[in-house]
């Protein structure tokens, strides 16, 4: 097979992310009776791959289960590597929308991804379904050609700095995360809701994204009540290992956004993760019909416990089928696509009903989840649901947004210690 057909588009919904090359050069006009095209942008090399890899699978469980037809339109799913870097989905955004002519776009998986191609998506008028979490493309910039069906960076923090302040009654804190963006908004939500609850977040840790040992950083978490980690794709299985070995685990409880104890991640994962509370936005036991069937053919498929990589985008695919539904003829039309997309308002997803607000972020539940060992495996147990959770948390819209974005230093953090 060339290089060519390596990377290029592949027909989704074939068993275990199968893919049918194709050829041929995309004619200027579009029939209507075409394949309808989406481009994957994902991660399949380097520290965020292992997420990545579970976005495809995700997406091509909903279209395998769809027989590659949404609404009466065959789809044909064109999925690129951006190497899980800014300059790498720049130039898989550009490929995907200029050269394939995609309707759509899914992805891409990291907050400095999103941010490096809001704009050029926004140019180019190409609805893009995100999971990146970059908190400013549906507030303060908010795109018409963006919605997010799984949550900002902060949104389960937000619920989690909530928890921890009220029903843990935990006063003391540090947060840990990787030093880039999805990192600084995931620890600033915590710290905005749990300092406003009473609380003080009394050190923050922020190692490289690539980083080979935790343990000067773990060495420095002591003295506290608890400690908030977010990291991403495999660290969070680096850490906690560490974390348990160093003895800090029996010491200091560990709290987690929903990338650190992804559902997905478990089957890594050994008793160091047993107790940790995590606050995520989808669940793998949540008992809705179309989560019973998504587990149950992740699980035949790939052999795996879903999280939110894979519901992210198998969400996003129930976004476009209900778009294609109530636009049929008008389909190809990319803002009005877009505008479709905005609209979208589901009960029966892998997360639960959810709707979008205005700026065209979720509004949908958040699940706080303990770490538990049942029948000798690990299970993300719900204890506490937050229903209804907007970007903005209960905090006014206005006044949020005339704040600054949450960022490394943002909220200022008023009692860190040395």
């Amino acid at each position: 097979m060339s290089r060519k057909l390596n990377r290029r588009a592949f027909l989704a919904g074939t068993a275990a992310g199968g893919a049918v090359a194709t050829l041929g050069i995309a004619a200027p006009a579009v029939a209507q009776n075409a394949p309808f095209k989406i481009g994957l942008l994902t991660v399949k090399t380097g520290p965020l791959a292992q997420g990545g890899i579970q976005m495809e699978q995700g997406i091509a469980t909903f279209l395998k289960q769809k027989n590659n037809t949404l609404a009466g339109r065959k789809i044909e799913l064109i999925s690129a590597d951006t190497g899980g870097n800014p300059a790498g989905a720049k130039t898989k955004a550009q490929e995907v929308i200029e050269r394939d002519n995609v309707n759509v776009i899914l992805g891409p998986l990291a907050a400095f991804e999103l941010l490096a191609i809001t704009e050029y998506v926004r140019d180019q008028a190409t609805p893009l379904i995100s999971l990146a979490a970059a908190e400013d493309v549906t507030q303060r910039k908010a795109n018409p050609f963006v919605i997010r069906p799984s949550a900002t960076s902060a949104q389960c923090c937000h619920a989690m700095g909530d928890y921890a302040a009220k029903d843990l009654k935990y006063k003391r804190a540090i947060t840990i995360s990787e030093d880039f963006a999805f990192g600084y908004e995931q620890m600033a939500g915590f710290l905005h809701v749990f300092e406003d609850n009473g609380g003080k977040v009394v050190k923050k840790l922020w190692p490289p994204l690539v980083t080979p040992d935790y343990t000067p950083y773990i060495a420095q978490i002591r003295d506290v009540d608890c400690c908030f980690n977010g990291f991403a794709g495999s660290n969070p299985v680096k850490f906690m290992r560490a974390y348990a070995d160093l003895g800090v685990k029996d010491k200091v409880p560990l709290l987690a956004g929903w990338t650190a104890m992804d559902d997905a991640l478990l089957k890594s994962l050994s008793d160091e993760a047993v107790g940790v509370i995590s606050a995520a936005w989808y669940s793998a036991d949540l008992d809705t019909a179309s989560n019973k069937q998504f587990v149950a053919d992740m699980q035949k498929d790939y052999g795996v416990l879903p999280g939110g990589y894979s519901a992210g985008m198998y969400i996003a695919g129930q976004c476009v089928e209900a778009a294609l539904a109530k636009l049929g003829d008008k389909a190809n039309d990319r803002k009005e696509f877009a505008a479709a997309l905005h609209q979208v308002s589901l009960a029966d997803t892998p997360r639960g009903a959810f709707h979008f607000d205005e700026l065209g972020n979720v509004v949908g539940t958040v699940f706080i989840r303990k770490c538990e060992k049942k029948d000798g495996k690990l299970v993300n147990t719900v204890i506490k649901s937050y229903p209804n959770v907007s970007q903005f948390w209960t905090y006014e819209e206005k006044a949020f947004l005339a704040n600054p974005v949450y960022a490394r230093d943002y909220p200022p953090a008023k009692n860190l210690e040395q």
